[in-house]
């Protein structure tokens, strides 16, 4: 018996990212990245004897620090990635349940149920987006010293220096993360993910 031509073969796999999603992720990566070196670089007394010529060092960290909001901003001409906005920010009941499941570390089969994001990569975005507008907003502050009073700088350096170290603590956690989900990092490489990787860690998820 043949096939008819016009039966759709059965898909593999299913389409989770865009081109502008995974651009603007790795424009923010590079950026978060160079800012993260180059911090390491001002404040670890081995990296700055290390790498020297402190003022460019600066230089560089200030404006990367600047230019971070820029890729998700032009990202929002796209609508897919708009879409993925507002899936981020939305949270529901599933995502209380798949809490409990994490924290109770339960990895069993439809116990940590989420669409397209979970609820912990909705929580990790919105507090990364979070932190980057307040280390934004104190680098400014520490950066044009003559338009605030002596202590608004000292409280901005504060909060900046110490947010930072959780920032770095944090974009730890999720690069190992990541390193332990090889089907998570194809999905942000070529866009795709498997049909059966979908149904096991996003059920509720209907691409």
């Amino acid at each position: 018996m043949t096939r008819r031509l016009d039966t759709p073969r059965p898909a593999t796999d299913v389409r989770r990212f865009t081109r502008a999603a995974r651009r603007v992720h790795r424009a923010t990566a590079a950026l978060m990245g160079v800012c993260v070196a180059t911090a390491a670089c001002l404040y670890v007394p081995q990296l700055a004897e290390l790498v020297g010529r402190r003022e460019l060092v600066v230089r560089v960290h200030e404006w990367t620090g600047l230019a971070l909001p820029v890729p998700a901003l032009a990202g929002l001409v796209s609508r897919a990635f708009r879409r993925d906005l507002r899936f981020l920010n939305r949270f529901g009941p599933h995502d209380r349940t798949w809490l409990r499941a994490a924290l109770r570390r339960d990895r069993r089969p439809g116990s940590r149920p989420a669409g397209k994001f979970n609820a912990g990569q909705k929580i990790y975005a919105n507090w990364l987006a979070g932190a980057t507008l307040v280390m934004l907003g104190t680098g400014l502050l520490m950066w044009f010293t003559d338009l605030t009073p002596l202590r608004w700088r000292t409280s901005a350096t504060f909060v900046h220096d110490w947010l930072a170290l959780t920032l770095g603590i944090v974009l730890a956690a999720h690069i190992g993360m990541a390193l332990a989900d090889p089907e998570a990092r194809r999905g942000l490489r070529t866009g795709s993910v498997s049909r059966a990787w979908a149904e096991r860690e996003h059920s509720l998820w209907r691409p």
